[in-house]
């Protein structure tokens, strides 16, 4: 098979496959806060008496957009109005390409691996990916000629701005121990074993806290509750807010698009990616003796399903934290960003590199 047909089926396959759960979480959303809350939940839109536990409130709400009428403010620049949404939902999807998904893959002798991007700086190609992200928060709330959109525009902006620097120098010490800005390399580089070979060597284990930084600035990154302040509708008005039908529900799948994407980056940063505790690529070695041999389909197919079981853990835990804590004030969010995660995430860079240097000079 042709190598660039390999690199469109995995691509097409990814990026489909991540946009698909971010639709289904519009009803995760639902069902979950609704038992957070001790509620039934969606449960109302039918199709021939079914309700399919509320999933057809998915199909509904696309129905519904599809059918608003298309508004566009008097005045407003009607090129840039258009793009915005665009711009958030395709530079979120793009980024999914330098996810590893899984291990290599043998078909016929020939090696495939399961990541559609196999680039050497794909941390690098995500972030860059990230931070596009902003113009469609900015041009969202500039081109729609309201004032008040224009101030929530520049207040996401800000917001995008200070976590992404935050998020850049937490993972530091992670790149740092695994030494590749290669995502494929860097979860191989999680096969490996700690304490007598008994704890992977996860990152989660190695820069837990990197860990607590990333997934903090990754919740501000993602625009929702208790960051959600580009957006929340209930006291301040958002960038979005002249927006109307499918265009308003790009904005909002964005930000689901941009939950998965900051889950599956957690994924393979520190719970060691597609990586199964004791799973080589011949079978299961186990530190107490013996193993269980196996083939290459069954192992690379463990590890795709690993993904997404981990992937499905921050999913869910980014949900619980957005039904659970209250909206943080402005000058809150703005303090903790610029004054506690990112002088924190310098000295866990400091901490990690004096840490490296005494070990390497006691086994050097």
């Amino acid at each position: 098979m042709n190598d660039i047909l390999i690199k469109f089926i995995i691509a097409s396959g990814t990026i489909g496959t991540m946009f698909g759960v971010a639709g289904f979480l519009t009803w995760v959303e639902r069902k979950q806060s609704a038992v957070m809350q001790d509620r039934i939940g969606a449960n109302r839109a039918t199709i021939f008496g079914f309700k399919a536990l509320g999933l057809f409130h998915a199909i509904a709400d696309v129905l519904k957009m599809l059918s608003k009428e298309e508004f566009i403010p008097q005045g407003a620049n009607k090129f840039l109005f258009n793009l915005a949404p665009y711009l958030s939902v395709t530079f979120a999807l793009v980024g999914f390409a330098a996810i590893p998904i899984g291990n290599q893959l043998v078909i016929s002798g020939k090696v495939i691996e399961l990541q559609a991007a196999n680039l050497n700086i794909a941390l690098i190609f995500i972030f860059a990916m990230m931070s596009m992200g902003v113009y469609g928060v900015v041009l969202g709330g500039f081109s729609s000629n309201n004032n008040y959109a224009f101030l929530g525009g520049m207040r996401g902006a800000a917001q995008m701005i200070a976590y992404e620097i935050t998020m850049g120098a937490a993972i530091m010490g992670v790149i740092m121990v695994y030494n590749t800005l290669d995502l494929q390399m860097l979860v191989r580089g999680q096969g490996d074993y700690m304490l007598g070979g008994w704890l992977p060597k996860w990152g989660i284990f190695c820069q837990p806290l990197s860990f607590v930084l990333f997934l903090t600035a990754a919740t501000a990154e993602t625009k929702r509750t208790p960051f959600d302040l580009p957006e929340g509708e209930s006291e301040i008005i958002g960038y979005f807010v002249e927006y109307s039908g499918m265009k308003f529900g790009m904005f909002f799948m964005a930000d689901l698009v941009e939950t998965v994407l900051v889950s599956a980056l957690m994924t393979t940063l520190f719970l060691g990616g597609w990586q199964i505790p004791y799973l080589h690529p011949d079978g299961f070695h186990f530190p107490w003796g013996g193993m269980i041999a196996m083939s290459n389909w069954p192992v690379a197919a463990l590890g795709v399903v690993a993904f997404f079981v981990k992937l499905s853990v921050f999913i869910w835990l980014l949900m619980a934290v957005r039904w659970t804590l209250p909206r943080f004030r402005y000058d809150q969010l703005m303090n903790l960003g610029w004054k506690i995660l990112l002088p924190a995430s310098l000295i866990n860079i400091a901490l990690t590199a004096i840490v490296m240097t005494l070990l390497r000079q006691t086994h050097g």
